[in-house]
């Protein structure tokens, strides 16, 4: 892992906690496991200013490619659960593979659980498209 933990924005940490706290109502048994495997992780994670955010660190509204160990590549963007928008390649945090990656960066491997079993992600690239990281901005 290259920064040795999830990093996360401030706000957006509160975003995700409010969402992670409602996991015990998800009806998927594999959503509920990956936001609970999340949250664990968000116990130890570095949450930092807007201004400090690294810009090979996955957030809201970040354009990801990823691979797998047995081959696939997926391209999408990390949107709240309203942007959701599966044809045009919009994954919700609230999916497996929407908190799988959230917080991790570039070059990053995981360990995730998904419903046709574990699979091993690298990330691959990191595009930021964060609208709400540039109206957080002052200059």
């Amino acid at each position: 892992m290259k920064y040795e933990k999830l990093i996360i924005e401030k706000k957006e940490y509160v975003l995700l906690k409010r969402f992670m706290n409602l996991s015990g109502y998800y009806k998927d048994e594999t959503l509920r496991k990956s936001v609970k495997k999340l949250l664990g992780e968000l116990e130890s994670a570095e949450i930092l200013d807007v201004a400090d955010m690294p810009k090979d660190v996955i957030r809201f509204n970040t354009m990801i490619t990823i691979v797998s160990e047995n081959g696939w590549h997926k391209k999408f963007t990390l949107v709240m659960p309203n942007e959701s928008d599966m044809k045009n390649y919009k994954i919700s945090i609230l999916t497996p593979m929407g908190a799988a990656v959230m917080g991790y960066a570039e070059g990053d491997s995981i360990i995730w659980e998904f419903p046709s079993g574990e699979q091993k992600l690298t990330i691959e690239k990191v595009e930021q498209e964060n609208k709400y990281l540039n109206a957080n901005i002052v200059l």
